[in-house]
């Protein structure tokens, strides 16, 4: 017995000094980062291009007025696009990442410009030259910036479509009364997107079999009673893009738009659709509403932000959520909502 209890304690001793065995851990969920912004004056200096590297997107995302040129002169309009392209840490994210984007109003030529503006065309090729687009692409020859890219990560994708809120559009209402720029035009009257752009929308998300669809509009979907550029000035048409996008069965569909100068989450819910649809505002890259003292937005979730920054969208395919945020310098997050799709 005492040989017995000699030798287990040795056993006891010698496995008490064994390296504990590291404890199981869950995989991490795979996430798909997504980083976009809008409103950027390229001789104004960004204190952002290196926090956009630093979240380590796989793809940046133009949501609009790239450069601020306002001009019909096609020469100008390159230069300012070369001025950007030259810019140093803007170069890096290019090498990086790569880069989508759709036009707004200060880089499509003519401020609040739609259909009317004369040199809409050239204008077109000038933006498709600054990204790169190749020569046969589709872009060059239909009217219109429009387009839709799939990104697969792992077993899941992402795709991106960017509408042009640009090229089509129809003349806005202006406000009489002189208290806002706009109001909203006599119902029924206007396009947003043009027919062959909503026919090309309608089946990019029918026949979509993407976990998320970013749907990316240079000018808010949601907020509507500021009286500026909205798609809330045509209320049909903001209408129609609703129904299209619950009737689509497309899932994870999140509106990203730009032009404000401000930040903010709106949401709503809409029929037909099972999951909330929120429309992420990121607007003020270089220059932001610094007055800014509130305005009514009846969607809004949180607090506005009118300091410089960028989107961030944290996209999870497995657990169907979405993680969106405002990033400010020094990769501050300003503002957060988290989103859940299944």
């Amino acid at each position: 017995m005492k040989a017995f209890s000699a030798c287990l304690a040795a056993f006891l001793i010698a496995v008490s000094c064994r390296d504990p065995q590291p404890a199981a851990t869950a995989p991490e969920e795979p996430v798909f980062t997504v980083a976009f912004g809008s409103c950027n004056r390229t001789r104004l200096p960004n204190p952002l291009w290196d926090d956009v590297l630093q979240a380590r997107p796989q793809v940046w995302i133009w949501g609009g007025d790239v450069v601020y040129a306002d001009t019909d002169s096609i020469p100008l309009l390159k230069a300012a696009y070369a001025l950007q392209d030259s810019v140093p840490g803007y170069a890096r994210l290019r090498e990086a990442v790569p880069v989508l984007g759709t036009w707004d109003d200060h880089d499509y030529g003519m401020n609040d410009g739609g259909a009317s503006f004369q040199a809409r065309e050239a204008s077109q090729q000038a933006f498709l030259d600054f990204l790169n687009v190749a020569p046969r692409d589709p872009r060059r020859l239909q009217p219109g910036v429009y387009h839709s890219e799939t990104f697969r990560h792992g077993p899941y994708a992402v795709k991106i479509l960017l509408l042009d809120t640009r090229y089509h559009r129809s003349d806005l209402t202006p406000d009489t009364t002189g208290v806002k720029r706009y109001v909203p035009n006599p119902d029924g009257e206007g396009t947003m997107l043009g027919e062959a752009q909503w026919a090309w929308l309608g089946r990019e998300l029918k026949n979509s079999r993407a976990d998320f669809n970013l749907v990316v509009s240079s000018i808010q979907v949601l907020s509507d009673r500021h009286g500026f550029e909205t798609w809330g000035n045509m209320p049909h048409e903001r209408q129609r893009l609703l129904e299209l996008i619950a009737a689509s069965g497309a899932r994870g569909v999140i509106l990203l738009s730009g032009d404000r100068h401000l930040s903010e989450f709106s949401r709503t819910q809409v029929a037909g659709l099972p999951y909330p649809l929120v429309d992420f505002t990121s607007s003020g890259l270089t220059h932001v509403y610094s007055g800014f003292s509130g305005e009514e937005n009846p969607y809004r979730v949180g607090q506005v932000v009118n300091e410089r920054s960028f989107g961030l969208l944290r996209l999870y395919p497995e657990s169907g959520r979405a993680r969106m945020e405002m990033m400010g310098d020094s990769s501050r997050t300003l503002s957060s909502l988290q989103v859940r799709f299944q």
